[in-house]
C-alpha cells in the first residue's frame, strides 16, 4: 500500500499571492478520493503541481505513476485503437474489451477515427485505458461535463469499481456514489477527511456552526471588552485632569503629585491591558473563522407576464412561475428546442444563458456595457459568487471555464425577464456556487427551462420535466412529469402521438 506525502507546499503564480501556503497532508493511493473547493481556489493546479508540471516549493514523495484525465490527444484522425496504443502502449487487447464492456461502449468503436466519437464515447475510452496502466494513479478532472445523463451513469458505476484516483467534480449526487474520501481546499489550507460528500458536507455545517456560535459569544466579548477600555481610558484622563486641577486650586502649594501620577499611569496600563486582551481577541475571531465559506443571497428579477400561459412548444405548455427541467440524451435536440423557443417567442423578454463560454473575450466593463447592464450590480453579483476584485481587470479571454461560467450567470441575474432559458448553466460551477443560485431559483420563483445534468439541481428545482427523446418516426417526443404533492418530479408520459394528456 502507497502513500503520496506532501509537505509544506508552497505555490503562486508569477506575480500572484500564494495560492497554497505550506499545507501538508498524506493520501493513501487505494483511495477513491474526491477533491472539491470553490472556483479559483486550485483544484486543477493542485492536479498540475502533482503531475510536475509547475516548479514549487516544499516536497511531494511518492512511488506511483501519476496521469491525468482529460489527456491531449495529439491526432484525433486517428483510429481511436492507434490512439490508445499510444496512452498506454502494453494494453492487452482482451483487457481492454473487458474495460469497456464495463462502460457499455461496443468495442467496434476502437476501428473508427477517434474524433467521429462522441463525447462520452471518447471520455469511456480514455478512462479505461488509463485505469489499465500499471502502478498508475489517476487524476480526473471533471469528467462528466457535457455528458448527457446516460453517459454520466455509466461513467458513475465504471468508477465505482476502481480505486486509486483523485477525482474533481461539482456533481454531488456523482461524488457520492463515487469516493470514500474527501480533500477540500478551504481558505487558508487543505483538509483530509474519510466519507463521501455528504458526510463532508454535514461535518463542515457542523464545523461552521459552532464556529459561528463560538464567533458570537467572542463579538460579545469584544463589545464587553471595548466599553470597559473606555471606561478605564474616561477614568485616567480624569485623574490626569484632576491633577492640574489640584496644583491649581493650591496656588503653587505642594500636592502629591506623585501619588496622583501614579494613580494615573495604573489606570492608562490597565486601558493597554484590556486594549491588548482585545486585540488577542479579536486575533482569535480571525482565526476561528479562517474556513467559513460565505455565500450571500442571490437574486433573479422575473417579470409578470399578461397571460398565465407563456408559451406552447412542442407538445407542452409554459405557465408563469413553472421551472421546466429539459432532459434527453445528447443530441436528442435539447439546445435546438430552446434556440426554438428563442426564435418563436419576441414577445418576450427572454434571459438566455448558452452552453458554450469560449467566445467571452475583453473586459468586464465592456461587457456589461455591450449587455445594457449596470455596472455596479454586475460586479457586485459577480463578487457574491466569489469573484475576486483581482478579476475585474483581466480580460475574460484569460477566465477559467467556471469563471466564464459564472460571467454569464451573473449577467442572467442582473436581468429583468419573463423567462429564464439556461441551457447547462452549472458546467464547471463549484458546489458551494450551485446551492447559493438553487436558493436563489426556488426563493425568488422565476418562469424558466432549463437544461442541466445536476440531478440534485434538477430535482431540487424543477416543477416540472419534459423527456426529449426520438419517436419510432424520429420525430422529437416530449415526456412531461408533474410534481407530486409540490416536491420531486414525478414521470408523466406523453401520447405517441407527441400530445401530452391533460393536466390533472
Amino acid at each position: 500500500m502507497s502513500a503520496i506525502h506532501v509537505s509544506k507546499l508552497t505555490f503562486a503564480y508569477d506575480g500572484g499571492e500564494n495560492l497554497f501556503e505550506e499545507v501538508s497532508f498524506d493520501i493513501d493511493t487505494s483511495w477513491k478520493l474526491g477533491l472539491v473547493g470553490r472556483n479559483g481556489r486550485g483544484k486543477t493546479t493542485l492536479l498540475n503541481l502533482l503531475l510536475g508540471r509547475y516548479a514549487y516549493q516544499g516536497r511531494i514523495d511518492t512511488d506511483v505513476h501519476f496521469d491525468c484525465f482529460p489527456m491531449e490527444v495529439e491526432d484525433k484522425t486517428r483510429d481511436t485503437l492507434e490512439v490508445l496504443y499510444q496512452i498506454h502502449p502494453g494494453v492487452v487487447f482482451w483487457e481492454l474489451e473487458k474495460e469497456l464492456n464495463f462502460l457499455q461502449v461496443d468495442s467496434e468503436v476502437l476501428s473508427r477515427p477517434f474524433d467521429t466519437l462522441s463525447n462520452g464515447e471518447q471520455t469511456k475510452i480514455l478512462l479505461a485505458a488509463l485505469f489499465l496502466k500499471p502502478a498508475n494513479f489517476l487524476l480526473i478532472d471533471e469528467p462528466t461535463n457535457h455528458l448527457d445523463q446516460k453517459a454520466r451513469e455509466q461513467v458513475r458505476q465504471y468508477l465505482t469499481r476502481q480505486s486509486g484516483f483523485i477525482l474533481v467534480s461539482h456533481d454531488r449526487d456523482f461524488l457520492d456514489s463515487c469516493v470514500t474520501h474527501i480533500l477540500a481546499i478551504n481558505k487558508t489550507g487543505i483538509d483530509v477527511q474519510a466519507g463521501n460528500f455528504s458526510q463532508w458536507w454535514a461535518n463542515k455545517e457542523r464545523q461552521d456552526s459552532f464556529e459561528l456560535a463560538e464567533n458570537e459569544k467572542l463579538r460579545k466579548e469584544i463589545r464587553r471588552l471595548n466599553q470597559a477600555a473606555a471606561r478605564t481610558a474616561n477614568w485616567a484622563d480624569k485623574v490626569e485632569a484632576d491633577k492640574y486641577r489640584s496644583r491649581e486650586r493650591n496656588s503653587g502649594n505642594a500636592v502629591d503629585r506623585g501619588y496622583v501620577g501614579h494613580k494615573s499611569a495604573k489606570m492608562m496600563k490597565r486601558a493597554k491591558n484590556l486594549e491588548n486582551r482585545q486585540g488577542a481577541a479579536i486575533e482569535s475571531k480571525s482565526q476561528l473563522l479562517k474556513n467559513i465559506e460565505t455565500a450571500d443571497s442571490l437574486l433573479l428579477r422575473p417579470l409578470a407576464y399578461h397571460k398565465n400561459t407563456l408559451l406552447a412548444c412542442a407538445g407542452f405548455e409554459v405557465h408563469s412561475g413553472e421551472r421546466i427541467w429539459v432532459r434527453g440524451q445528447n443530441g436528442c435536440g435539447k439546445t435546438t428546442l430552446v434556440r426554438k423557443i428563442m426564435a418563436d417567442n419576441p414577445q418576450l423578454t427572454i434571459s438566455y444563458i448558452p452552453q458554450d463560454t469560449s467566445f467571452l473575450c475583453g473586459d468586464l466593463d465592456a461587457f456589461a456595457s455591450g449587455h445594457a447592464l449596470n455596472r455596479s450590480l454586475f460586479l457586485a453579483m459577480l463578487r457574491k459568487l466569489d469573484f475576486g476584485r483581482n478579476l475585474f481587470e483581466k480580460d475574460l479571454g484569460d477566465f477559467s471555464a467556471g469563471q466564464k461560467k459564472k460571467v454569464l450567470l451573473a449577467r442572467s441575474l442582473c436581468e429583468s425577464a419573463h423567462l429564464y432559458l439556461w441551457d447547462e448553466p452549472l458546467n464547471f460551477i463549484d458546489i458551494f456556487s450551485r446551492k447559493q443560485i438553487e436558493a436563489a431559483v426556488l426563493s425568488c420563483e422565476p418562469t424558466m427551462i432549463f437544461i442541466e445534468h445536476d440531478i440534485a439541481f434538477g430535482e431540487n428545482v424543477a416543477t416540472k420535466t419534459v423527456e426529449i427523446g426520438k419517436s419510432g418516426h424520429g420525430r422529437e417526443q416530449p415526456d412531461l412529469s408533474l410534481p407530486e404533492s409540490g416536491l420531486r418530479p414525478q414521470k408523466w408520459m406523453a401520447g405517441m402521438d407527441g400530445v401530452p394528456p391533460a393536466y390533472t
